[in-house]
């Protein structure tokens, strides 16, 4: 199975500027760094984003950028912040999102300004067509510009700087459910699972969680010095 990209570039009409006045009311713009999550089935994404803030707004003051709700910031210079943030679509927006339940990885580049969308998934080419087409269909604005290429996508395995003991908890932690919303499990039912105490557990969830987010993060943090 060849899995293609399709990139998209979308110059959004006067309907689809108007529909997102809110969102860009104290930004610029913003793109997407790194995808880490994405669940189409509960509308539900985390993302790492870099926005631009627009002239006199602090970014600490902005609990929400659209949908999407800022979980932290990692790092700012001048009007540019990197920030973590976790979004939720619902009502219209959220059955479009079970919709685009079609195997695709939504990837990079991604970018939104008020008049301007920049999307790009990976998948087989019969459900990027499909994609297009709904796209196409929600007239909101017009396609501009898009580009269909072999894919070339090589996540690394953030697995792999985990030690055997912390691998084995955080999948454990994840095939359980213990990240979902809301959670399927709790910590101690968690430690019965994988055989340890609740302590030891949580140690090494905690040291797992540090590490991936060190890798995710790598190159960023020096940004705030």
């Amino acid at each position: 199975m060849i899995m293609r990209q399709v990139t998209l570039e979308i110059e959004l009409n006067e309907a689809g500027r108007e529909e997102r006045r809110s969102a860009f009311e104290h930004i610029i713009s913003y793109e997407v760094l790194e995808v880490l999550k994405m669940d189409f089935e509960q509308a539900l994404f985390v993302d790492l984003i870099e926005c631009v803030t627009k002239e006199g707004v602090s970014i600490h003051d902005l609990r929400y950028i659209g949908n999407m709700e800022v979980l932290s910031v990692i790092g700012s210079e001048g009007n540019r912040h990197t920030c973590l943030v976790k979004g939720h679509e619902e009502g219209e927006a959220a059955e479009n999102y079970s919709v685009l339940d079609l195997d695709l990885i939504y990837t990079t580049p991604s970018f939104q300004s008020r008049d301007r969308v920049v999307l790009s998934f990976i998948g087989e080419q019969k459900n990027l067509l499909k994609f297009v087409a709904m796209l196409k269909e929600g007239e909101v604005g017009e396609i501009v510009n898009m580009t269909f290429k072999r894919a070339a996508y090589q996540r690394k395995d953030l697995l792999s700087v985990l030690t055997d003991k912390q691998r084995e908890v955080m999948v454990a932690a994840y095939r359980y459910g213990y990240y979902d919303l809301p959670k399927r499990i709790g910590s101690e039912r968690l430690a019965e699972r994988v055989n340890k105490s609740k302590p030891t557990m949580l140690e090494h969830l905690r040291k797992a969680e540090r590490r991936i987010l060190a890798e995710i993060m790598a190159g960023y943090s020096d940004q705030s010095g």
